[in-house]
């Protein structure tokens, strides 16, 4: 949620040589304020500076960002989404290629890394904002915390999604859920950057059409009773969802059940004997381009599957019942929706649902 806030103003952040030797230096005399007219969003109208009250922080920003970074495709890709990459100076940690229809926009912005940036490369893009996906990314261990950067004058946003009532990250792995994640949780991300970015009517817009495209896609689907896995990666410890994460979202919308239901782990790994017991009708495959783990795409994995003894005669590897998804579908992103439409789609080719 955003509201106003009468906070001093601090410029951009300069060279990072500069800010990393001579802390001193970083709040410098910035010219202009940065917050015009932008078509299909609305005027500032004297609205700056604003404090984001997000994950327990409160984030202000002086003006609209004209510079920033943002650490994840999932946040980039909302971005993106918002007609915001003029204000893009750097994007990083990609899973997938970039969502049809952003190629063109993805184009215009530099990408600082395929996987985690060091801080110092996000702070040669000079950056006035950040955004980030995952608590984890601005934490302990990653590319820099919150406090790093708004030291610098930066300020640091994070997910609603990974920091969400329920959501524990302290837990191990990528953490845990005691509550059901929601797609209202995506659109509230949105609607926060959209209005940090002083485009709130395109933050509304990209909710409606995101909303009707999930309600076309359900409309009419009876999935009871069907059983799905969702596979992210790792062939020796496969990366498998749990009840409550993106996946959860997707399983609830098409009205078939997850055979890991039971478990509140974001991503807990499990092995490939408990998945032969739970034999799920259908397997959702995380196709992914990034080279991390084993398994990556969908290709590697269905080879696994049908040449392991102990998947090749599950269900759904029999019946070649495999629905492909990207990474960011099945993370909390706006591509979920994309998810719950590809999931759909499936369950109705290969008749099990209505």
């Amino acid at each position: 949620m955003l509201r106003s806030t009468p906070v001093p103003r601090v410029c951009r952040v300069r060279r990072a040589a500069a800010l990393l030797l001579a802390p001193a230096l970083l709040l410098t005399a910035c010219g202009g304020s940065g917050s015009g007219d932008d078509a299909g969003g609305r005027s500032s109208g004297g609205g700056y500076p604003r404090t984001v009250d997000n994950c327990g922080h409160e984030v202000t920003l002086k003006s609209a960002p004209r510079h920033a970074v943002s650490l994840n495709q999932g946040s980039t890709e909302i971005l993106l989404s918002l007609g915001l990459q003029d204000r893009l100076a750097g994007t990083a940690t990609w899973t997938d290629p970039v969502m049809k229809g952003l190629e063109k926009a993805n184009a215009a912005v530099p990408r600082l890394a395929d996987n985690a940036p060091s801080f110092e490369k996000v702070l040669d893009a000079e950056p006035d904002f950040v955004t980030a996906s995952f608590v984890s990314v601005l934490g302990k261990g990653g590319v820099a915390t919150r406090e790093q950067f708004e030291k610098l004058g930066v300020p640091a946003y994070v997910s609603p999604t990974d920091c969400a009532a329920g959501k524990d990250n302290d837990s191990g792995g990528d953490g845990s859920r005691s509550e059901p994640l929601t797609l209202d949780t995506v659109y509230g991300e949105i609607r926060d950057l959209a209005h940090a970015f002083d485009v709130d009517e395109r933050g509304e817009k990209l909710v409606a059409d995101l909303k009707q495209r999930v309600t076309e896609a359900t409309k009419g689907l009876d999935a009871s009773g069907v059983s799905l896995m969702y596979w992210f990666a790792n062939s020796q410890s496969p990366y498998l969802a749990g009840c409550c994460g993106a996946p959860g979202a997707i399983t609830r919308a098409v009205g078939a059940e997850n055979v890991f239901s039971g478990t509140h782990q974001e991503w807990p790994q499990i092995n490939w004997e408990t998945v032969a017991d739970r034999d799920p009708d259908v397997i959702v495959l995380g196709d992914l381009t990034r080279k991390s783990q084993t398994a990556e795409s969908a290709e590697a994995k269905i080879d696994f599957l049908e040449g392991n003894p102990a998947t090749r005669n599950l269900t759904a590897v029999r019946k070649k019942r495999y629905i492909l998804l990207s990474g960011q579908a099945m993370n909390p992103s706006i591509r979920t929706v994309e998810g719950i439409e590809q999931v759909a789609a499936g369950l109705r080719e290969f008749g099990l649902a209505e």
